[in-house]
């Protein structure tokens, strides 16, 4: 070796030394403030499956590609950053010879396409990144910027090393090109040889440009290991792990559906037995969420996609996903030496060798205002509408549903810290069965008028399905309209299903979004008892906050039913050809997406299939989308208890989802849902009183749109 390669070879040793012992120091701490979050046994198994679904979403990146020109960019960043590895590796054996590359492979042809096109890519992809950060900057106005926020002189230094190193790596390749050393022949290696054309022969600058790949590299490691919470590079390596414990691994979309249970030292909390002094009732500190969630925390990458389809952010909220996890994180990690030193059982010994900065975290109230010192507003909070557009959307599959309705269990039970107008809805709840407090002896009220008879389960006699008919459906206007037209419609087909008329009581889906859990399983284990007691096996619902507690809550307090939404029940009796419709709608037909039907539980094309059979054929009528539909669809803002709390700050999250409605022409506006017929039909109210919505537009569930279609005469 040559002067230039010793002194280059010791810098890059003396680097890489100072890098290896910072990132395995802070590894550790990482660990060990991860482990600081309570059991939760749930992550174990399948272990097959959960590898396979880590796979898919990383190698195949089945989240990110949503976003097709940023998941494709990312794909070959990602693949990029991979191979960097080796290629660092073949930098140490560069740096000493110049003439040498990366030993065993690197003489392969195959190896030198393979990375050569890698780089290629990888690069276009980084600067694809760059230019899309760029052109969303947070200086934005209207706040819709995704990266209002983020860090963002750690995503550029993250960005602009990944192009330095592969800038680097172009180099090196081109001056071993002009060397004539480069191992690979001008087909497997284009660019490098294009690149050597043009460079001068010189050996000293392949160990020098080397060196310098070496100390970006692991400068980039240093910086990180020096930055704890650097998400944006942290999730690299953290996301593998995190998807790998995502919560019902296997399942297509976000693995959204039921809540978790109130956990308490990683056993579901038992009401009767449950000691407030003693067992955990929601999250009160940081430490209380388990350790999957400060795994959550510590893998956000900033990027905002949860942010960009928020409902609350979009609507002028304070409530974003991104910076309340963030300030989980940051809050997590400054109490962490606290924490770690004992905490309240520590002695007085190791807390006088704890940072003042961490004594003053430990006192911060998880929830409260800014004269409180708070982690989190208790707008930001109340804000949720549990609508699940964040989980969808994150590429790393952060629990934020799970996270806000944990905090919302312990300010509701054990502070009773709520906002006030939710407290009519859970004292009508407790009180009446439903949270209108309508009189139970009206439930079946809805049936009067009908030429036929709705069978009640009380009668006796067999059905095959037990019409759920929820409280909205019972009590409320509009909705008792879908009611009876699902009703009409099941009669009509020759379904087979009775009611529980009186029996029935709310499926308490609205106390356990707001946090009450105690008021939910008191609900819930009577429901279960009345419908195990009637040999109930098929249940339809015509609400989607009924069917996702019915399908996929009640099964953890044992009650286990095969349960389908109206919407899919009339689409299998259209197909089978038992209901035909015969007049079209007039005008155009565009359907809003029910969060807790289409997001939570992947029911997208049912009432899709029920409106084109329903729909005009002429060329200004059809079914037409929104700009968000499906997955990606725009919340009502009922979803979480929302319904029953007042919404006084920024613009209403129904008049936003009703401009984007009208946006498209269509006449009728398909819900599926009676909180988004409420909340929609309310909005275009509000809007044709305004002048702005033709007073031909309505908002009608799909089962109405059906029954007018079946005759000419039904209205």
């Amino acid at each position: 070796m040559g002067p230039v390669q010793i002194i280059a070879t010791s810098v890059a040793a003396v680097i890489t030394v100072v890098a290896i012992v910072l990132v395995v120091r802070t590894v550790r701490r990482m660990l060990s403030v991860v482990r600081l979050g309570q059991p939760d046994p749930s992550r174990s198994g399948p272990r097959g499956l959960r590898l396979k679904t880590m796979l898919a979403e990383t190698l195949g990146h089945t989240r990110m590609l949503r976003w097709t020109v940023v998941g494709a960019a990312h794909w070959f960043v990602m693949i990029a950053f991979l191979a960097l590895s080796s290629l660092v590796l073949e930098a140490y054996f560069e740096v000493a010879v110049p003439d040498h590359g990366l030993p065993l492979i690197g003489a392969w042809n195959v190896y030198g396409l393979v990375t050569e096109w890698i780089g290629v890519l990888g690069f276009i992809g980084i600067l694809v990144l760059i230019g899309i950060r760029l052109r969303n900057l947070p200086g934005n106005p209207n706040r819709r910027s995704r990266f209002t926020g983020s860090t963002m002189w750690q995503a550029y230094y993250v960005e602009y090393t990944i192009l330095a190193v592969l800038l680097c790596g172009f180099f090196i390749r081109g001056f071993k090109a002009a060397n004539d050393t480069l191992e690979w022949p001008v087909w497997a290696a284009p660019v490098s040889h294009g690149l050597g054309a043009v460079l001068p022969a010189s050996a000293a600058a392949v160990s020098l440009i080397a060196m310098l790949k070496i100390v970006v590299s692991m400068t980039w490691v240093i910086v990180i290991a020096s930055n704890i919470t650097m998400g944006v590079a942290w999730h690299r390596f953290l996301a593998f792990f995190n998807i790998y414990f995502k919560r019902e691994p296997g399942r297509a979309g976000s693995g959204l559906r039921a809540l978790r249970p109130m956990m308490s030292e990683g056993k579901p909390l038992d009401f009767e037995e449950a000691d407030p002094d003693k067992d955990q009732f929601g999250v009160a500190q940081v430490e209380q969420f388990t350790w999957k969630g400060i795994l959550d925390f510590s893998t956000c990458t900033e990027c905002g996609r949860c942010q960009s389809q928020c409902p609350a952010w979009n609507t002028g909220k304070p409530l974003s996903p991104k910076l309340l996890i963030l300030s989980l994180r940051d809050h997590a990690y400054a109490k962490a030496p606290y924490l770690l030193a004992g905490g309240p059982s520590a002695a007085e010994e190791a807390l006088a060798k704890v940072d003042v900065l961490a004594l003053a975290e430990k006192d911060r109230p998880l929830i409260g205002g800014v004269d409180e010192n708070g982690v989190i507003d208790p707008d930001v909070l109340w804000s949720c509408t549990t609508c699940g557009a964040c989980v969808e959307q994150c590429p790393v599959d952060i629990e934020h549903v799970d996270h806000i309705v944990d905090m919302r269990r312990y300010q509701v039970l054990i502070e009773s810290n709520f906002p006030t107008e939710a407290g009519v809805m859970l004292r009508n709840l407790e009180n009446k069965g439903n949270p209108w407090g309508a009189a139970q002896s009206t439930r079946e009220d809805w049936t009067k008028g009908l030429d036929f008879t709705v069978p009640n389960v009380a009668d006796g006699g067999d059905f095959e399905y037990l019409f759920w008919v929820g409280c909205a459906g019972a009590f409320e206007d509009r909705a008792k309209k879908t009611t009876r037209a699902v009703a009409t419609l099941l009669n009509e087909a020759g379904v087979s299903f009775a009611i529980l008329g009186q029996g029935e009581t709310c499926t308490g889906d609205p106390a356990r979004r707001i946090g009450n859990e105690f008021v939910f399983q008191m609900l819930a284990q009577q429901n279960v008892e009345t419908l195990n007691e009637a040999g109930v096996k098929k249940i339809v619902a015509t609400c989607p906050h009924c069917f996702n507690t019915l399908a996929n809550e009640y099964g953890q307090l044992g009650g286990h039913f095969e349960v389908i939404h109206h919407t899919q029940l009339l689409a299998q009796l259209v197909s089978a050809g038992k209901l035909t419709p015969v007049q079209p709608v007039d005008g155009a037909i565009t359907y809003h997406d029910p969060c807790y039907l289409g997001r939570h539980n992947r029911v997208f094309a049912p009432p899709r299939e029920v409106l084109g059979a329903v729909a005009s054929s002429q060329d200004d009528a059809g079914l037409v989308e929104m700009d968000r539909f499906a997955e990606r669809s725009f919340c009502c803002g009922a979803g979480g208890a929302r319904m029953w709390m007042e919404e006084r700050i920024g613009k209403r999250i129904n008049v936003e989802r009703v401009e984007e409605a009208l946006s498209t022409g269509a006449k009728t506006v398909a819900v599926s849902c009676p909180f988004c017929l409420t909340m929609l039909g309310d909005g275009v109210t509000g809007k044709k009183a305004a002048g702005a919505a033709p007073d031909d537009v309505e908002v009608v569930d799909v089962a109405s749109v059906l029954l007018r279609s079946l005759s000419s005469n039904n209205s």
